[in-house]
């Protein structure tokens, strides 16, 4: 599931975007100033930032210049009452994807989001069409995983976990990290559809792969006997 950050200061704006990116099947998080967003864009966790420009603390078009300088390449959406030739050549040439001034219609809104990441994905890498991590390969083309337990055809749920464990190697995932990103659910302590899933994902990769960090979460490692595990 794509995951789509949103800095933007106007609450009203901010929640109309967020339920209908939800509503569209995406991940969303919002932040409501311009060192938060930087924070928040910086950490990898994104395939696209909407970026108001009147922001407080740092301006949109400064967190844009941080954010290309440390050679950050997710695409940016410009949101912005400034509507003049000069702004929009600023955030172009800052590095902006593409702008949309307000006010404007959703459904333009959504459309440019899936241009854009559409984009994104063409220009990825070749490799990226196989993830590897050390005795781990998955297929995102064909939703296969193999390791030395053999290789398995994932189901839609099970391919968005194991994508998010591989891309994510030897990080902590808290189960309400995982249920925002692959489920898209707000997190419910009494799910445990997390735990189930992930059972479901030790039986093709080997349970040596995805080792149980009590009281925090879940830890990925392509090769477990290296890690001394």
């Amino acid at each position: 599931m794509p995951r789509i950050l949103i800095a933007e200061d106007e609450a009203r704006i901010a929640s109309f975007v967020e339920k209908g990116l939800r509503s569209a099947g995406f991940g969303v998080e919002t932040v409501a100033d311009g060192v938060d967003a930087l924070t928040r864009a910086r950490s990898g966790e994104f395939d696209l930032v909407l970026l108001d420009i009147g922001l407080p603390g740092i301006d949109g078009f400064e967190v844009l210049r941080r954010l290309r300088r440390d050679g950050d390449t997710t695409p940016v959406i410009i949101l912005t009452a400034r509507d003049s030739a000069a702004d929009t050549v600023a955030g172009f040439e800052g590095g902006a994807n593409d702008y949309v001034a307000k006010p404007f219609r959703f459904d333009e809104l959504l459309a440019r989001v899936r241009v854009r990441l559409h984009e994104a994905r063409q220009h990825s890498t070749a490799g990226d069409q196989v993830l590897t991590c050390g005795r781990v390969m998955l297929d995102t083309r064909t939703r296969r995983v193999t390791s030395e337990a053999g290789t398995f055809d994932l189901s839609a749920r099970e391919y968005g976990l194991a994508e998010e464990f591989m891309r994510h190697p030897e990080q902590v995932l808290s189960r309400e990290q995982l249920l925002s990103r692959v489920w898209g659910l707000d997190f419910d302590p009494g799910s445990n559809v997390v735990d189930v899933y992930v059972r479901y994902l030790r039986k093709k990769i080997g349970a040596d792969h995805l080792t149980t960090v009590r009281g925090m979460g879940y830890r990925f490692t392509g090769d477990p006997g290296r890690a001394g595990r």
